[in-house]
């Protein structure tokens, strides 16, 4: 009486699964849980990051613990208009992220391009410090993707619509139509702008 030999399963299979150290971000990567409501945000920014890494370097994050570097702050504020006599005496050090950076998991930079928001004070290549935590309503200055492609416009409402609005009066404005594919990544708190 012969015996049926029934195939293994289960197990690890030749050539099966993700191959080791490939990841389209060229790094590890680990799996997390999301909120269903923010499934399609999240494929959507890391979509868009993919895309960024792979054509430039114009989207950084924070550091999870960034550095501290403590540079002098004076207590003396400088006059824009009439010179004053200058305070030698130093208040205390200032660390940068304290003052950009408020809540580090939720925030990111981005560089600015073109001219659109130049009466917000944003000009093209200046750092844009933004964070995912504040909730983006009417007025606010957000980072959103619309179309799959990044923008930074003011937030606004024309009777029931949504506009993204323009600081430069050569720019129109952009009315948020139903078709349209619109995913706000958070609102811009500060701007770095050389001089």
């Amino acid at each position: 009486m012969s015996e049926t030999v029934k195939p293994k399963r289960g197990g690890s299979r030749p050539g099966a699964g993700r191959k080791k150290g490939s990841s389209a971000y060229g790094e590890t990567t680990k799996a997390i849980r999301v909120p269903e409501s923010m499934v399609s945000e999240v494929k959507a920014m890391l979509s868009h990051r993919k895309q960024l890494f792979e054509n430039s370097s114009t989207l950084s994050v924070p550091l999870a613990e960034p550095s501290h570097i403590e540079v002098p702050l004076f207590s003396g504020k400088v006059a824009a208009g009439f010179p004053s006599p200058a305070d030698d005496y130093i208040e205390k050090t200032l660390d940068l992220n304290d003052l950009l950076v408020q809540k580090p998991a939720a925030t990111f930079f981005v560089r600015a391009e073109g001219e659109s928001m130049l009466g917000a004070g944003i000009h093209p290549n200046d750092i844009l410090v933004v964070d995912r935590s504040i909730e983006a309503v009417v007025g606010k200055v957000v980072i959103c993707a619309l179309n799959g492609e990044l923008t930074v416009k003011r937030l606004k409402s024309i009777g029931k619509e949504i506009v993204l609005g323009a600081e430069n009066p050569a720019y129109q404005d952009i009315t948020v139509q139903e078709e349209v594919d619109l995913v706000i990544w958070g609102v811009v708190t500060n701007v770095i702008h050389s001089l």
